[in-house]
């Protein structure tokens, strides 16, 4: 005999929960592109091609004007991203190579390192990652031993976009911590991938993080055949000489994707308890596009790490809104932790800021002080001040102010000596701390 208060108890518990999760969490999807400039998406100014899915993202919701990538290479932005950390206090201030014969082989992101991930997990959250990870070669440093419930993708800095053959020639395609075969187009796997990770989890809050390799060489579009294989030689770039339209071709697969996702967001009904947060890792190569900006990708100047960032949640934060706040890559994860209802780490203080306040109210979080570092180079923005220390192409000290000169020509270190002086000393005692008590990283492969 059928119990029905027992069933009109445990549908009750059911709509209470639903309830609670329509008012509650909210969903996360952040999708970082690899070597995008600042002018690479038609909304940012790119008129040599459109990206229609990605101009609609920005038109309705916020696009950044001052987003800056923790790094001006790969490695560093996502240390920064996963940590809210700047990336030498994780040990990652530089790539991660795939050459076995490098020291920074061995390197990765420790165990002892508190993750986004882990603390969305903290928060009840399901989290999966689909591309590029680029933080560690061991299985040790794989995202499923980082808070991810879910991984595949590759973990170099770019593959073959087909055969998934790493620039060192070895296959680097993973489904969770094991390589597997896994056929297909990179860009489009991440996007069929992230569909049915949100169709499988639209009923339970989610985190997921979309790492592209678009556009990062090598330069192949949808419709081009595998180039690169095991052991073997190739053009690590690309064969295509037509580049410039290889590139256009993996910046609107991107784009496609983005459209596809939303699409389905707004099919499940959950588009608005869905925050998307949309940008690159570092600036673009010579042969995209950073606009009026100095310097590319590898540089401290703006052209290296001043980068495109949406902001997409209907009816939280308004559509066809600009801010021009200074923020980075490592204040994604203290903005995440407070939307979560999550708990920021103790035992390694985060760096960045929660943008909380510049999402919901438009309201600014202060004048910041921050830094970038590249090799022997250093930049620091003090407002809307920028000191420049070892750049490329550059000797001396260089004082911008960006207000003025955003595309960095007029120095004015002669003019303002006191700020210069200043701002030296906020560089050199922030060096001084960054090297305190950094995660060290082994000298020898260990298991």
């Amino acid at each position: 005999m059928i119990n029905r208060t027992l069933i009109n108890f445990v549908c009750a518990l059911l709509m209470m929960a639903a309830a609670a999760y329509a008012n509650g969490k909210p969903n996360f999807i952040v999708i970082m592109t690899d070597d995008m400039g600042y002018s690479d998406l038609s909304c940012y100014g790119n008129n040599r091609y459109k990206t229609p899915h990605i101009d609609k993202l920005a038109a309705g919701g916020m696009k950044f004007t001052d987003f800056h990538s923790n790094g001006a290479v790969c490695s560093p932005t996502r240390a920064a991203l996963m940590t809210g950390r700047y990336q030498r206090r994780a040990g990652i201030p530089g790539v991660v190579f795939a050459a076995e014969n490098r020291p920074e082989h061995l390197h990765g992101l420790q165990a002892i390192e508190n993750t986004l991930a882990e603390s969305m997990k903290e928060a009840g959250y399901v989290t999966a990652m689909y591309g590029k990870w680029h933080l560690g070669y061991f299985p040790k440093y794989n995202p499923v031993r980082h808070g991810f419930d879910q991984f595949r993708g590759y973990v170099s800095g770019n593959v073959d976009f087909f055969s998934h053959v790493d620039q060192a020639g070895n296959f680097d395609w993973w489904i969770g911590d094991k390589k597997q075969q896994e056929e297909g187009y990179t860009t489009y796997l991440i996007t069929k991938h992230a569909l049915s990770f949100i169709e499988t989890n639209k009923d339970k809050p989610f985190c997921l993080y979309l790492p592209h390799e678009a556009p990062h060489y090598p330069y192949q579009g949808p419709n081009d055949k595998a180039e690169r294989s095991v052991g073997g030689k190739f053009n690590t770039i690309g064969a295509r000489k037509d580049k410039d339209v290889a590139y256009k071709e993996m910046v609107q697969a991107v784009d496609d994707g983005v459209g596809e996702i939303m699409a389905l967001l707004k099919q499940l009904d959950i588009e608005k308890n869905t925050l998307v947060l949309f940008f690159s890792d570092n600036g673009a190569t010579r042969l995209g596009n950073n606009g009026p900006l100095r310097g590319a990708k590898g540089q401290v100047w703006e052209g290296g790490h001043r980068v495109p960032c949406i902001a997409h949640w209907p009816g939280k934060v308004a559509s066809g809104s600009k801010t021009d706040q200074l923020a980075l890559t490592m204040d994604i994860m203290p903005t995440l932790i407070e939307l979560a209802g999550s708990k920021s780490p103790t035992d390694r203080p985060l760096d960045g800021i929660s943008l909380a306040p510049v999402l919901f109210d438009g309201k600014s979080i202060g004048k910041r002080k921050v830094f970038w570092e590249h090799g022997k180079g250093y930049a620091m923005r003090d407002g809307d001040w920028k000191l420049v220390m070892g750049a490329k192409g550059f000797k001396g000290l260089g004082l911008f102010d960006l207000s003025k000169d955003l595309g960095e020509k007029k120095n004015l270190a002669k003019q303002e000596p006191q700020r210069l002086k200043a701002m030296s000393a906020a560089l050199e005692a922030w060096k001084t701390d960054i090297a305190k008590g950094a995660t060290p990283q082994p000298t020898k492969e260990t298991k």
